[in-house]
């Protein structure tokens, strides 16, 4: 009596298939999935990309200032090296790195037992992921430097702590006093609703700063090549006329001034409304002189480069969209976090 199981669907249609392949072809497949499990070993695990965060906007708690992401599964990561700052550690000694030097630490007599409660195994594994800048680095989540303060702090209670690690102690009460502090008052910004107001009152800051109180005598900002692109991707005869469809003033819209910021758009419509059909003024006209034109020009720039390197308006379109995409609203709070 056979011992073996009936075979699935998806198996007798899997063992079906390779009963008519050739062995030549059953060879090239073991081959390329050979090939692909090799090529996965030598680069290893796909590396996470982080979404947002830079290192000139670092998590600032009192004089510390710590590099932050936003990883593109959601986690909140602190950059490994920034540990040996925010805990007031001293560097290793030469060839040991700063999760060794961290998981030193945590592994002494005094703190072991505590950093066990509270930490597990996450110090040994950091996440290792790529910033938006292409940069590889390693990071924990940014809830783990509260549980090393935990930890501390817990050590420190029950009379294990070495008297060389008080200073260390010390660093972990600022800081997590500073978590309280920062937490309430999230907390109560969330329960009032002022978060809201919060993003709004930076919206208002920043439309001040990009855009005039009056407007400004008309001087050429969009040069001839943005439009020749624009008339090449939609297949139109440039001719080099000022005089052009009704359309592109849409197109302008769109690629320009709904990307430049959030805000940028509904005030340039309330300062710079359309009277029987036309505006009185051009958009560019109403933008300051020291931050809205410059950030034109430099968009005007990029945009007008993505337009040389794209075959269709669809092509560019779709470059536009991945790298300069529309600055909404309803973002406010994340745009300004």
């Amino acid at each position: 009596m056979s011992t073996d199981k009936p075979l699935s669907g998806k198996a007798i249609g899997g063992k079906a298939r390779a009963e008519k392949l050739t062995p030549e072809r059953r060879k090239e497949i073991a081959q390329q999935a050979a090939m692909a499990k090799w090529q996965q070993e030598k680069e290893g695990p796909r590396i996470i990309k982080a979404t947002h965060g830079s290192p000139d906007h670092p998590l600032r708690i009192g004089d510390i200032e710590i590099p932050c992401y936003v990883l593109e599964d959601g986690k909140r990561v602190l950059v490994q090296g920034s540990m040996l700052t925010a805990l007031d550690m001293k560097q290793g000694t030469a060839g040991r790195g700063v999760g060794d030097r961290i998981e030193k630490f945590l592994s002494t007599k005094a703190i072991k037992p505590f950093a066990d409660k509270y930490l597990g195994d996450v110090i040994i594994n950091p996440i290792k992921f790529k910033t938006p800048m292409g940069i590889i680095a390693n990071g924990y989540e940014a809830t783990l430097l509260a549980d090393i303060c935990d930890a501390v702090l817990e050590a420190r209670k029950e009379g294990k702590l070495h008297y060389q690690q008080e200073h260390i102690a010390k660093k972990c009460e600022i800081l997590v006093r500073s978590f309280a502090r920062i937490g309430i008052i999230a907390l109560v910004d969330e329960a009032t609703g002022y978060q809201e107001i919060r993003a709004r009152d930076a919206l208002q800051a920043y439309l001040d700063r990009v855009l005039r109180k009056e407007l400004a005598a008309w001087v050429k900002r969009f040069p001839d090549d943005f439009f020749r692109q624009i008339y090449r991707l939609k297949k139109w005869n440039w001719s080099g006329s000022n005089r052009r469809p009704s359309v592109v003033g849409k197109y302008i819209t769109d690629i320009v001034y709904t990307r430049l910021g959030p805000g940028i758009v509904e005030e340039l419509e309330r300062l710079n409304p359309k009277v029987e059909k036309r505006r009185k003024a051009a958009h560019h006209q109403w933008l300051t002189e020291d931050v809205g034109h410059p950030a034109l020009s430099q968009h005007l720039y990029a945009v007008t480069g993505l337009m040389r390197i794209s075959d269709t308006w669809q092509d560019f379109m779709k470059l536009l969209n991945k790298g300069y995409p529309k600055k909404d609203t309803k973002q406010l709070e994340l745009f300004f976090n």
